[in-house]
């Protein structure tokens, strides 16, 4: 019996084949840049964080929550 050739993965970043001690990456380096895309705000995952939501008005405060004690 013949083994299918199972596809090589490719790194996301360059396209080279990646390497199982870095995977989905190809290298250190690779896996870097796309930590460096998250932290900087290159990769956004949409979602409704702009919009206001009145849900936080709609809890009463607690005693002793007043904010004029914090000044």
């Amino acid at each position: 019996m013949t083994e299918t050739p199972t596809p090589t993965k490719r790194c996301p970043i360059c396209g080279k084949p990646a390497v199982e001690k870095y995977r989905p990456f190809c290298s250190s380096r690779c896996a870097d840049v796309d930590l460096n895309r998250w932290l900087t705000g290159v990769y956004v995952i949409p979602g409704d964080a702009g919009k206001t939501d009145d849900s936080e008005a709609a809890i009463p405060a607690l005693p002793g929550d007043d904010e004029d004690d914090n000044i």
